[in-house]
């Protein structure tokens, strides 16, 4: 008599994709609100700057692991820019927007990032400029003009205003990143390109270690703890997920997962902060994702004749700018 055991049951794919995308979101959403707690004992550069160093860290052993060394010649062109303006430009930008505006609003006006990606796409890559693109970019104008009257409104108009101003900058260096970033991919691996651009951007804030190590002493160690959690999960980890996922999932499809960050913001940034923007506030922000939504729609073309066309492959699929996560943080 043959005695059989039971295989052990596998994790299915669809079930690991969704768990990556579920990890990025929530660790992309969580970033909003370390930023805001961490900022209180760091200045936005000294921030920035430890945050990059602990990711490069986790990225340094990756490519160890990974055994991938430097990215080819053609790609560093792409990763010298996103370093420098998206890790660096955009870190620094988003941590002295957070000391002025809440989370959840910080949220809500970088969301705005994928129109400015495509905007971007038109004119330096040669990609189409659709009309429903134009149409986004008026609602979410609508929507930034509605979050800075509400910030008018309230008490220290000029700091609102100027945090309001800082987030939208903060999309716009994310957006430029991204569409730098996308050409390179086409030479070197997601891992690679991630990680020598967190390098850079590292090395970008180099002159702000003396502020770093003066306030390092002085900081409370759930500040500092926030500081390396930002490098680590959101700014390395997320990244390898949100790849991971990628390449599995239609790009569309994936980046739509990510209009889901800002409500999550809100509801960490209340929990944890005790923070919830005004009703004007939420407004205008609702309609800065009305407009990213509208930008990225894509009516279903249904013919009996022909079948659908299949989903791109090669080595664009994974930098599409209609791909890339709408809120990096």
């Amino acid at each position: 008599m043959t005695t059989t055991f039971p295989r052990p049951s596998r994790i299915s794919p669809s079930v690991l994709t969704a768990g990556a995308v579920t990890f990025t979101v929530f660790a992309w959403a969580s970033a909003f609100v370390s930023i805001r707690s961490a900022g209180a004992a760091y200045s936005p550069g000294a921030l920035a700057l430890g945050r990059l160093l602990a990711g490069s860290g986790v990225l340094a052993v990756l490519l160890l692991i990974r055994r991938q060394g430097l990215p080819p010649r053609g790609a560093w062109r792409g990763v010298l820019i996103s370093g420098v303006v998206w890790f660096c430009g955009y870190t620094v930008a988003l941590n002295w927007g957070e000391r002025l505006v809440d989370a959840g609003t910080a949220a809500l006006l970088v969301n705005t990032g994928p129109i400015l990606m495509a905007l971007l796409a038109a004119r330096l890559l040669g990609e189409a400029l659709p009309p429903r693109l134009l149409s986004g970019m008026a609602v979410s104008f609508i929507g930034a003009v509605v979050v800075g009257l509400s910030m008018s409104s309230g008490g220290g108009a000029s700091t609102s205003v100027l945090g309001v101003v800082l987030c939208l900058l903060a999309a716009v260096a994310y957006a430029t990143g991204v569409v730098s970033q996308k050409p390179a991919l086409s030479f070197g691996t997601p891992l690679q390109i991630t990680a020598y651009s967190c390098m850079t951007g590292a090395v970008a804030c180099l002159p702000f270690a003396g502020q770093l190590a003066t306030e390092l002493p002085k900081a409370p160690i759930s500040a500092t703890l926030n500081m390396v959690y930002l490098g680590v999960v959101p700014t390395a980890l997320a990244f390898i997920t949100w790849t991971y996922a990628l390449a599995r999932t239609p790009a569309g499809k994936l980046g739509a997962t990510t209009y889901a960050v800002p409500a999550i913001v809100v509801l960490l940034s209340w929990a944890l902060l005790g923070e919830v923007p005004g009703w004007l506030t939420l407004l205008g922000g609702v309609l800065c994702l009305a407009g990213v939504a509208v930008s990225r729609y894509r009516p279903r073309k249904t013919t009996l004749s022909e079948p659908a066309a299949p989903a791109p492959s090669g080595p664009d699929t994974g930098a599409s700018t209609t791909g890339s996560p709408c809120t990096r943080s």
